[in-house]
Order: C-alpha cells, then structure tokens, then sequence
C-alpha cells in the first residue's frame, strides 16, 4: 500500500486511542483519579479586592474582632480560603446600613441572568472568556453556574474534570435536554472547588442533540428544540444569579436554545480582519436563522449584547486599528475593555488553571499583573452590566 492508501478512519482511529491513552496517562502522574482541584489561599490584599473593601480597612475589622479570624502564617500575615471570604461577606453585609453592600446578587424581583459567550470561529478566546466570568462572579460573591456545550468541553477540562474518563456514562446537558427520557438538570450539576461556581460539564455526547433534533423538529416543530435550555435553566432558577454558557463554535441547535436562553449575548472578536469577516458571516447567519425561530414563537428578547475583542497585543498597531473599526461600526457594543494576549493565560491553561487559579510568584510580576487587569476590567465591566439590568446604581 502507498503512503495515499491508507484507510482513513482506521489510521484517525488509532491517533485517537494513542492520543487518548497518553493523556490519560499524563492524567495520572500529574492528576491522579482521586485527586481534586483546589483553590489556592488567598493574600489579605485579594480577599479584600474581592469584598470591595481596602486591604487596611479589613485589618481593622480583625483587630476589633469585628469579623471572624483566619489562618495566619509564620510571618503574621493572614491567608484566606474562598469560604472564609464568603463568610466575611456575610457578616459584613448583615451588619451594612443597606442590605445587599455586600451580596451582589438577585434580590426580589431580579430575574436570572442567562449571559451566553460566542463565536462561530474558534480560536477567538471563548472558553478563556467563559471560563474567567464564571469564576471571576463567583469570587465577586455570585451565585453561579456555568454551562459547557462546547463538545470540545474545554471549559470542563479547565475545572478538572477529563470528559472521556469522568463522564464515561453522562453527565452533561444533553442528558436534561435529549428528547426522549430527560433527567432533571439537577442530576447533572456538579459542584466545583470554587465557593458559589456549579458547573455542567460537556463532551462529544452534546453532538447526539444536534443529530436527534431534525426529527424532533419533524415530530413537533422548531418550538421542540428552541425552548429547551432555557426550559431546564427555569428548574434551578431560583438558585443562581447568573448562568454563563460556553456555546460551540458554530452555530448548530445548541447553539440557537441556548441563545433563546440567554438574557445577555458576549460575542469574543480576535482583532484580525480575517476573523472580523468569518464573524460577518456568522452574524448574518445567526440573524437569519434566529428570525425562523421567533416566527415559530422563540423568545428572543435579550438585555444587551457586546462585542469583546480578544487576545489583543498590546502596541499592535494593525490589531489596534481593527478595534476602532469595529468601534466605529457598533459604538457602545463594543466593551470599553478588551483582553489581552498573555503568555500568562497561556501558561495558566498549560496546568488547566486561569489566572484566578495560579500563584502570581510563578510568573514575571509586570506580564501576570497586565494579564489579570485586563481580565478583572473586563469581567467586572460585565458584572455592570449585570447589575444595570437589576436596576443597581453602579
């Protein structure tokens, strides 16, 4: 046989299980099967970022016995867990002159916010944006979920967990969503090492929705597939502020429910002109195929949308004049802040880790310190967002 005649699948095949097998091996000397992630402690300066309070005032508060006591290390210096974050903020908002200073979550009357990310091109730093916003509400005192549909499941991956192995018999929203035998989304929720972060993981298993829903759609009608994730959201609705869906990069079934979901839409731009016409094209499909769907009775009523440039050089002139392009076309859609490119992010997600997650002495001081600016203004100018829409003076 030639080196052309192989057999496709059979050599595809065999990659795959030698891939597979290799990983899994990786897995165990660096990430045993009983292991589990953990979230490192954190310094008195970032615990007292998180709470919204400065770093001498919170000081105070310990001396005066005011808030509970944490761990001290031999130098004297206070670390904190994630839980005695959260305690701290309870405290501190059950003793606040207005309820809710220090819980940034729902109040009564404030509905879910549903906020899908996207993007019909990959490489466009979804599952890094995703990833960040769902941990970064979380650590801001959110209550969170965070929903891969990515079949790829990169975002599960970066919270520990390897779908081929951990979800060997389910596990994902496909199961709360499939068309025959769905189970309650609850059974899929996992809790995460992230105090407040829940998340459902993904796998190649979501693909089966993309393949059933034709001949659900025959049996039914669209209205059989576009209502259903927000249809097994609305289950656990009471127990979340915000869901953050990381969508595949393309614009499948999935993709269309979860944006008829979504009360928020995050559309990532890498600041390249070849990307900007791959996302002409997806924005001129979305919209088409969105408008089939609110003929046949979709709810596509959403708060806001913007465009978040992504991986951008600092200093890159070319990227630099995409971002004003793009600026001068959608205005106030773009966000304000944007995410840079960093060998930190990238180093990170090596370990399967973000920025939230590593030990900034690992890295070069000025590169960790630009990379977690720039995601902290961009998450938090999304939490504003957020918060605008419960009617909150930010």
């Amino acid at each position: 046989m030639s080196e052309t005649e192989h057999d496709l699948d059979i050599a595809i095949g065999r990659y795959a299980e030698l891939l597979a097998a290799n990983l899994h091996a990786q897995r165990e000397v660096h990430f045993p099967p009983d292991a589990r992630k953990s979230m490192r402690i954190l310094t008195s300066g970032e615990a007292a970022e998180l709470l919204g309070v400065d770093h001498t005032y919170l000081r105070k508060l310990h001396r005066e016995g005011k808030i509970q006591d944490v761990e001290l290390t031999a130098g004297n210096h206070r670390r904190y867990s994630l839980e005695d974050v959260w305690e701290i903020r309870q405290t501190l908002d059950a003793n606040a002159k207005k309820q809710g200073t220090y819980l940034p979550g729902r109040r009564a009357g404030d509905k879910l916010q549903v906020v899908s990310v996207v993007n019909f091109k990959g490489g466009s730093g979804k599952t890094t944006t995703s990833a960040h916003l769902a941990q970064r509400l979380a650590l801001k005192g959110f209550r969170v979920l965070a929903i891969d549909l990515d079949p790829q499941a990169s975002l599960s991956a970066l919270h520990g967990i390897q779908p081929e192995i951990d979800l060997m018999e389910g596990g994902t929203l496909y199961d709360a969503v499939r068309y025959s035998e769905p189970v309650p989304i609850s059974d899929v929720i996992r809790k995460t090492y992230i105090h407040g972060l829940d998340l459902i993981p993904g796998n190649l298993e979501l693909m089966e929705f993309e393949h059933e829903t034709p001949a659900a759609i025959q049996r039914g009608g669209a209205r059989a597939f576009f209502t259903r994730v927000r249809d097994v959201i609305d289950e656990v609705e009471a127990d979340y502020d915000v869901v953050v869906i990381d969508c595949p990069p393309q614009l499948g079934f999935l993709t269309m429910s979860a944006l008829s979901a979504s009360t928020g839409v995050l559309v990532t731009v890498h600041p390249q002109m070849l990307d900007l016409m791959s996302m002409s094209q997806f924005l001129r499909m979305t919209s088409d195929l969105l408008g089939v769907i609110r003929e046949a009775g979709a709810n596509l009523n959403y708060d806001w949308l913007r465009f978040l440039p992504t991986r951008y050089k600092v200093g890159d002139a070319p990227q630099t004049e995409v971002i004003a392009f793009i600026r001068s076309l959608f205005g106030r859609s773009v966000l304000v802040n944007h995410m840079v490119e960093s060998t930190a992010i990238s180093d990170a997600g090596l370990t399967k880790q973000t920025l939230y997650e590593v030990d900034r002495k690992d890295f070069t001081r000025t590169t960790f310190d630009r990379a977690i600016d720039s995601m902290n203004a961009v998450n938090d100018e999304i939490t504003q967002l957020i918060q605008r829409n419960w009617g909150r003076d930010v």
